[in-house]
């Protein structure tokens, strides 16, 4: 039988465990809607090439605010694609855990969170470093959250090819916050991010392919066959390891970056072989391993930016 009564000491459960919530717990689910993980990896890329413009160790202060007021950047795209997201992140098992598909936090909440990181993100760069990384960063924001997360992450399993874009945009704000301008070098560095994030990102889609088809988001696993897949992360790998040995004549590295390049893409080449012949040997779904090739490219990047700065130590 149920009982239906207006007595306020009778609230739901959700609400009085809504109610118990500590200020910690609060304070991590908000934290979690920047998605740390994710910032990590953009950090990696944005600090070596912040040695690589200045030829050495950055000014302190440049690279100090250029590194916070970039987590706060991240952090804002991030809460906000969360807040657009909360729909497909409650279906997809991947992503059931986040704040937002939980109830941690509501959606007003994380917009207005997402909006004020972005603010202050913005105004911070442009008062400690300079107006240009600031206008990159809040580009960034604005691409990942009105063109990849509104218009094509649901419309098109091209989605995260052009998507993609923002994540390469902490290479030029890196540059930007020590230089004051754009060259040649992080154009290259922002190209091999480029290519790299679409093969990364269609090897985890492959683990999670049912996830993103339940979700309706047309990644290219969810509407093409392996075969298709494995043969455009190949090509995008190649075109990943090529780019990352253009930056040798451009920036005139010593031959410590060409040498760990090559190495790197030899081992991320011979990954993306591998998960080609356990697909001819008819290896499929969790048998095929996409996740070998996941994991390894983010090793392979990380290296390869701290090869970019070590090296930019020793010219």
């Amino acid at each position: 039988m149920t009982v239906l009564t207006n007595n306020p000491t009778m609230a739901p459960a959700g609400a009085a465990r809504t109610a118990r919530r500590t200020v910690g717990e609060v304070v991590r689910a908000y934290v979690a809607l920047t998605k740390p993980r994710i910032i990590e990896l953009l950090l990696i890329t944005t600090l070596p090439v912040m040695f690589l413009a200045a030829r050495g160790l950055p000014g302190l202060w440049p690279a100090t605010w250029t590194m916070l007021f970039g987590t706060l950047s991240a952090g804002s795209a991030n809460a906000l694609n969360c807040y657009i997201d909360r729909d497909i992140d409650e279906v997809m098992r991947r992503t059931r855990r986040r704040p937002l598909a939980r109830h941690q936090v509501s959606p007003r909440g994380a917009l207005i969170f997402g909006v004020i990181l972005g603010a202050l993100s913005t105004l911070g760069l442009a008062l400690t470093v300079n107006w240009l990384a600031a206008w990159l960063s809040l580009g960034a924001i604005l691409f990942y959250v009105l063109v990849y997360s509104l218009i094509l992450k649901r419309r098109t399993s091209q989605n995260i090819v052009w998507g993609g874009i923002a994540g390469c945009m902490p290479v030029l704000i890196g540059w930007a916050g020590i230089t004051g301008e754009l060259a040649w070098a992080p154009v290259v560095l922002f190209g091999v991010v480029f290519f790299w994030t679409p093969p990364h990102t269609w090897t985890l889609a492959m683990r999670y392919r049912e996830d993103y088809a339940a979700a309706a988001v047309p990644m290219l696993p969810v509407v093409a066959s392996d075969r298709v897949v494995v043969r455009q992360v190949i090509a995008y790998t190649w075109a990943t390891v090529l780019c990352s040995l253009l930056l040798w004549p451009i920036a005139q590295t010593s031959p410590l970056y060409p040498a760990v390049a090559a190495a790197l893409g030899a081992a991320c080449l011979f990954e993306v072989y591998a998960l080609r012949h356990r697909l001819n040997a008819g290896k499929t779904g969790v048998d095929l391993r996409p996740m070998r090739f996941f994991h390894w490219s983010n090793i392979y990047l990380a290296l390869l930016f701290l090869a970019v700065a070590v090296d930019s130590l020793l010219v």
